[in-house]
């Protein structure tokens, strides 16, 4: 069988090359040519027997609705983020920076499938259902080590994940077609490569068709497909910024490596919402689910700082509590300096003239830092209100009311404006043991009325920033908070 050729092809105009060159001869764009294999034209196939029946068009009404029977990982957080488990036949891509805790996510996902029931052992090792796990990264060796610090290699796992140290995609999907797994791991895409085309792995090309392959084998045997890919700090073109059209569903783990807390989101998911967020801790024997995570990004009992206030803030159908912490002090020489992390740097520098314009608390001539406790990256607008009470606070030096939890959206003109969800959000601060919320005037949110309580929460609503930054900040010394 003859080897299949490849050309570089240009992606911005589609022509084609023999040869990697650094700019396209046809529309001069630089670095826009990938290897990519040379497929036979469609028409040149001799059409199948039955082709024409099956590419008949079906009446909208007509189309049958395919039963999703979805696998569950035995891990809920992922389950949560997946829409309720994996789904046969689908290709999903996780992905995240380097030691972020990929690897060890996937291997623990990889022993709860392979541990569950599923009828008859039959001929399977194990009780269990077979995971086949392809590792280009790591040696058989490596990988047994990481599993015995999960503590998988004496149980169930141990005999049900089968483990191939492989880079190639063709040797990969033949093991697969002996094996019959339930699951096929890939770790990672960019370690693996296809014999035809001459690109390294991890290159652009080589990322690209061995993804291809995968996705048709996903498709062709009714098997969930799931890859690991490294993510680049600028997402570079290696990366999984370039599958994703081909994948149905793309999760990113995210957290700081000196920290705890990793988040797992759903950036693209074709069986189930983008919305929802997991959240594990990371310890000695790997991830843990966090079994109150509304509670978990909250800093412990003591009192009151200056620049400190608590979030209620809602990612997808759960609501989380965060503390928001603002530093201000006057600035040392030339242009003030502006630093957010896990806040947008626009949305901050906006909610600064709202407040010097609309509220009279100038910070033209401080340095302003900004974050949310935790390692968390909030956008939405309903984090406007508590850190522009955070930033009022420090620079006033007077620190926000105890076991008080504000949420709202700050308009150009300093008016508050409602967010939606608000009585959700105030439910689980009461909860957890705080006993007032500023909100914004009005209703809480589409369908929602507003109640003046919720529990021992009172709730205190304001028209105005220049309202909320009187009403929240204390007038004595900093107080214990208690919750």
């Amino acid at each position: 069988m003859a080897r299949p050729t490849s050309r570089y092809v240009c992606q911005v105009c589609a022509e084609s090359f023999l040869r990697w060159e650094g700019q396209c001869r046809a529309c001069g764009a630089w670095n826009t040519l990938v290897e990519t294999l040379v497929r036979e034209p469609a028409h040149a196939r001799p059409a199948a027997a039955g082709s024409a029946a099956a590419a008949a068009p079906t009446p909208l009404r007509g189309l049958a609705e395919p039963e999703l029977v979805r696998r569950t990982t035995g891990i809920g957080e992922l389950d949560r983020v997946l829409g309720g488990g994996l789904v046969p036949g689908s290709l999903v891509l996780l992905g995240g920076e380097p030691g972020v805790g990929k690897s060890t996510l996937v291997l623990a996902a990889a022993a709860g499938i392979a541990t569950a029931e599923v009828g008859p052992p039959a001929a399977r090792p194990g009780n269990g259902a077979t995971v086949l796990y392809a590792s280009g990264e790591e040696s058989a060796g490596q990988l047994r080590l990481r599993a015995s610090r999960l503590g998988l290699t004496d149980g169930p796992a141990g005999d049900a994940i089968l483990v191939l140290a492989e880079t190639d995609v063709e040797h990969i999907l033949e093991r697969a077609m002996t094996v019959h797994p339930v699951v096929l791991v890939v770790d990672s895409i960019q370690t693996v490569s296809l014999d035809a085309l001459d690109g390294p792995p991890g290159s652009v090309g080589q990322v690209r068709e061995s993804a291809l392959r995968l996705l048709q084998y996903a498709k062709g045997e009714g098997i969930p497909v799931v890859l690991v890919g490294h993510v680049t700090k600028d997402g570079g073109l290696a990366g999984p910024k370039t599958l994703e059209h081909l994948v149905d569903a793309v999760l990113t783990l995210e957290g700081e490596r000196g920290g705890g807390m990793r988040l797992l989101r759903a950036t693209k998911n074709r069986f189930g919402s983008t919305e929802e967020v997991g959240v594990f801790a990371m310890g000695e024997d790997g991830l843990r689910e966090v079994a109150d995570p509304a509670r978990a990004f909250l800093a412990g009992d003591g009192p009151a700082a200056p620049g400190s206030a608590i979030a209620a803030t809602l990612e997808g159908s759960r609501p989380l509590l965060v503390e928001v912490q603002a530093l201000v002090a006057p600035a040392a020489y030339g242009m003030p300096r502006r630093t957010a992390t896990g806040i947008d740097q626009n949305r901050l520098a906006l909610l600064l003239a709202v407040l010097a314009r609309r509220a009279g608390i100038a910070l033209a001539s401080h340095d302003v830092y900004a974050s949310v406790a935790g390692g968390l990256a909030i956008e939405e607008p309903a984090l406007d209100l508590p850190l522009a009470l955070a930033l009022a606070s420090s620079l006033r030096d007077r620190p926000v009311l105890p076991v008080t939890v504000a949420a709202g959206e700050i308009g150009l003109l300093g008016e508050l404006r409602p967010v939606s969800g608000l009585v959700r959000r105030l439910r689980e601060a009461e909860r957890l043991g705080f006993e007032r919320a500023i909100v914004p005037a009005g209703p809480g949110g589409p369908g929602e009325r507003m109640p003046d309580s919720i529990g021992r929460l009172q709730v205190v609503s304001c028209r105005t920033l220049r309202e909320a930054v009187g009403l929240a900040l204390a007038s004595g010394t900093a107080q214990p908070v208690g919750s």
